[in-house]
């Protein structure tokens, strides 16, 4: 039975980051390559050495052929550091632009009488939104598309410097190179609409629905509040020991760890109990334990 579904796990994680490379790989190809608008990473590379240099590749050949190489490279100098889900995510995504371009000529959907139906800055919008969804589903399931993410590593073991750092200089870099090729500031500008709009929709993705909130409350009534958010929404609180700095009145401080689901019912019963309550809402990076998320290393 545990076999069972472990495997009935490991099927659904690719399924997840099959999709999600799929909706990757069709925002390029519908929506950023037909408005001409390099983004970053190796796809980044690819569109700038297949549309301004006039390389006659397919954008899934060159996307295989570069991570190729930069997983060579990974595997001389970081040694077996990447997984089956690198290598997968390195042939899925070639294998899809080829299915989306060369196979489906997806190009050709929004196109009327031979031209775009959206503008470049529509193109950049949608075509950032879902490249982020995509990605941020492959990451959610451990995935990857493989790419940049290499040279983040390699330079990392050498420099002191963060992996996400070198990405996002990589990314600047690749989006920015795309100007002396085609000559043209809006491509450029538009390709950096496409980095803030993916970024945030990955972000979005990954820890929008875990995103959680840290609730103080400041009330004469916070036995009663406690009461009721455990016994209605099924959180537990906590009570602290506090002192006025102003009235050296001992006083309770009530303190919530609430789902971004949770926060609104929350607010709803502080306000039922007690008008008056001074309240502090803070947005939390983690939370770890019970009814949350668990601590992996």
């Amino acid at each position: 039975m545990h076999i069972f579904k472990n495997k009935s796990k490991l099927i659904l994680s690719y399924v997840v980051i099959t999709f999600g490379i799929l909706t990757y790989t069709f925002a390029w190809s519908a929506f950023m390559l037909p408005a001409k608008i390099v983004g970053g990473g190796v796809s980044g590379i690819s569109s700038v050495l297949n549309i301004a240099c006039g390389i006659p590749l397919p954008i899934g050949v060159l996307n295989f052929i570069i991570n190729g190489i930069l997983l060579a490279i990974g595997f001389k100098v970081l040694g077996s550091k990447f997984g089956a889900n690198t290598i997968y995510g390195i042939v899925m995504s070639s294998a899809c632009f080829i299915l989306w371009q060369q196979g489906l000529h997806v190009e050709r959907l929004f196109l009327e009488d031979g031209v775009m139906a959206f503008d470049p800055f529509m193109c950049a919008i949608i075509g950032g939104a879902l490249c982020g969804g995509g990605i941020g589903l492959t990451f959610s399931m451990g995935g990857n598309s493989g790419g940049t993410d290499i040279i983040a590593l390699i330079i990392s073991k050498f420099y002191n410097v963060s992996p996400g750092k070198v990405i996002m200089y990589l990314d600047i870099f690749i989006i920015g190179s795309s100007f002396f090729v085609s000559h043209q500031i809006t491509n450029v500008v538009y390709g950096y609409i496409v980095m803030v709009t993916m970024t945030y929709v990955l972000d979005m993705v990954l820890d929008g629905n875990k995103q959680s909130y840290q609730i103080m409350i400041f009330s004469a009534k916070n036995k009663e509040i406690g009461e009721a958010i455990t016994s209605e929404i099924g959180r537990g609180v906590t009570l602290l020991d506090g002192e006025g700095g102003y009235t050296h009145q001992p006083t309770k401080v009530l303190v919530v760890m609430a789902h971004k689901t949770d926060k609104q019912n929350v607010m709803q019963i502080i306000h039922r109990i007690d008008q008056n309550a001074f309240i502090s809402v803070s947005k939390t990076q983690g939370v770890y334990g019970r009814n949350f998320e668990k601590l992996k290393f």
